[in-house]
């Protein structure tokens, strides 16, 4: 089931921009418009969570002058470096759970992160999913309350850098037919 080859129109442009997109490891100072900021925001809006209860919180942080503060929840300059950085929360209470007690809160977050950096890359701006940083230095600089967890950090700005090429794994290897 490859899709090489394979015309369905629209499709074609989404696997291009997922195909292009790249973890940006460097950006340009250059600001974001407000009106492509606000696309990438109504993309999280409408990504689908489970019975849609969109259990998450983004914070825009303007990163001009608090590049300390910033560098004590996540060390590597690229963090800091773009215009804005968006930290995702999930509001764990608020998910919707399964029988068996998983909670949803982080699934429905991962989505509405993935619309974020498609809508973003879709507009030539740039992201880079961040989770290994700080969580208490996160909770004491965005005031992050108690019933929120911070999940994941992304940089948004316009890339510095070019894409390096991608290692992926074939779908055979992860994809199974009727059985594992």
């Amino acid at each position: 089931m490859a899709t090489t080859g394979l015309s369905m129109k629209g499709f074609d442009g989404f696997l291009a921009l997922a195909r292009n997109r790249y973890s940006v490891q460097s950006f340009k100072k250059d600001p974001v418009e407000d009106e492509k900021l606000g696309a990438v925001l109504d993309a999280v809006r409408l990504a689908p969570t489970a019975a849609n209860r969109q259990p998450f919180r983004f914070i825009v942080i303007h990163t001009a002058g608090k590049e300390d503060e910033l560098g004590r929840i996540y060390g590597i300059p690229f963090f800091r470096e773009a215009p804005i950085l968006i930290c995702a929360c999930t509001v764990p209470s608020e998910a919707w759970t399964r029988s068996d007690g998983k909670n949803y809160s982080d699934v429905d977050v991962a989505i509405a992160i993935d619309h974020l950096t498609l809508a973003a890359a879709s507009l030539g701006l740039g992201t880079h999913w961040v989770a290994a940083f700080d969580t208490g230095a996160a909770r004491e600089a965005l005031g992050i309350p108690g019933d929120a967890e911070p999940v994941a950090f992304t940089p948004l700005g316009y890339p510095a850098d070019r894409p390096q090429e991608k290692q992926r794994k074939g779908v055979s290897e992860l994809v199974h037919y009727e059985h594992w």
